[in-house]
């Protein structure tokens, strides 16, 4: 019997790089069915129906195929076990396996040295430090934007973040010469609350007698969805009212005239499209609009409609500025830089911001509030027991120079 944490078995490899080889092929017949339909354009001025059709067939296939291959990635990276339950829980984890399977409370509810899991009155029991880890774990993988921004575990209601406007003074001296006065860096105080979010998972009590369930991988699976789902629209486009702010949610401004507190974008250069003519332009321009400090660990942020837009387009040298992932769990590439998919972002629109291209890790900081817990109602949806599950999570941008955007407007 297989122990929790082992492998994934060699099948489920195998299979994943059958699949790998498959999106490969499904891109280079992309690539020619595209290259026809461009051919004709330049031709007659218009692409056939036929072939206008093949491409966007092939496109879609590609499109699922791809996030097919991202989901069984994610299933590779988590742990495996044998369909059994560890033999040995330690006290923490047994109490909590009680409490979620029957109701026991009482080995939750013991001195504070022990446990501290909290009371029922305080809103639930705090879930043992394992399964904590393994919800935020599986959180770091299903959610698009965690996986790339900054993530700081606080133990208060919020965090605080002095940062500096003009960056930091500093100068050249002499080892004994005098040093001159620098002009003081201009601190602003960026505070991100945690907000609270909440999950409801249901099971019948057939299901929690089941001594072969993994109550704790279970509790893990149901919330990380539901949190993944709610966290991923709040850090693109959450207003910041009882939840995170997303990126997408602060003033923007024309690069050319950014100023601190606001998000530079970049145009299309046409509305709800790029340019009829050069439109891979606009993508160089808004990857060369962050400094290169940003530059070098920046990542493309889009939904899977946009990228299969920009899939079709080429560079001047007629080279296609999308790519696949060139080993097994790498991210496809835009004009070599990652690409995140994150579903949340709107669609290709006239006047929309599509696109975001930055360093995330120093632009969007997501503050986890330490401890998730879980209240057990078998009353309230019988023959169901729910599991009322909290954390609080805040979230916003830390460096307003780190993230930039394109607006799909011709001004």
């Amino acid at each position: 019997m297989s122990e929790m944490g082992s492998g994934p078995a060699a099948p489920e490899v195998k299979a994943y790089g059958r699949e790998a080889d498959g999106l490969m092929e499904a891109f280079e017949a992309f690539k020619d069915a595209n290259d026809e339909r461009l051919d004709q354009i330049e031709a007659k001025l218009s692409a056939d129906v036929v072939t206008v059709d093949k491409v966007e067939r092939i496109n879609r296939a590609l499109t699922e195929q791809k996030a097919a291959l991202d989901r069984m990635a994610l299933e590779l990276r988590r742990p495996h076990g044998g369909g059994g339950r560890e033999v040995a829980l330690n006290e923490k984890a047994a109490a909590f396996d009680a409490y979620v399977r029957k109701g026991d409370a009482a080995r939750l509810e013991v001195k504070e040295d022990k446990i501290s899991a909290g009371t029922d009155s305080e809103g639930g029991y705090l879930v043992p430090e394992e399964t904590e880890r393994r919800i935020d774990s599986l959180l770091a993988e299903v959610s698009p934007i965690r996986r790339i921004a900054t993530v700081r575990q606080i133990a208060g209601q919020s965090f605080r973040l002095p940062v500096s406007r003009n960056g930091f003074a500093s100068g050249w001296a002499a080892e004994t010469g005098a040093r001159t006065q620098t002009n003081t860096a201009d601190l602003s105080l960026v505070e991100f609350p945690a907000m609270e979010l909440y999950a409801m998972p249901a099971a019948t009590q057939s299901l929690l007698d089941d001594a072969l369930i993994d109550v704790e991988q279970w509790v893990a699976d149901e919330v990380q969805h539901a949190f993944a789902a709610q966290e991923g629209a709040a850090f693109v486009s959450g207003d910041g009212s009882n939840k995170p702010k997303g990126f997408l949610s602060y003033d923007k401004v024309a690069d050319a005239s950014w100023a601190w507190d606001k998000i530079g974008f970049v145009l299309s250069g046409a509305a709800g499209a790029f340019a009829s003519g050069d439109p891979v332009d606009a993508l160089i321009d808004l990857a060369y609009a962050p400094k290169q400090v940003y530059r070098q660990n920046g990542s493309w942020v889009m939904n899977r409609a946009t990228e299969a837009a920009v899939r079709k387009l080429k560079d001047g040298d007629d080279n296609y500025i999308w790519q696949p992932g060139a080993a097994a769990g790498q991210a496809a590439t835009l004009l070599g830089y990652p690409v995140v998919e994150a579903e949340d972002m709107p669609d290709i629109g006239a006047g929309t911001f599509s696109i975001a291209f930055g360093d995330f890790k120093r632009g969007y900081l997501i503050a986890d509030r330490q401890g998730i817990r879980i209240l057990r109602d078998p009353y309230s949806n019988k023959p169901y027991v729910m599991f009322y599950t909290t954390k609080r999570v805040g979230g916003g941008v830390q460096n307003f120079e780190a993230i930039k955007l394109m607006k799909f407007a011709a001004s």
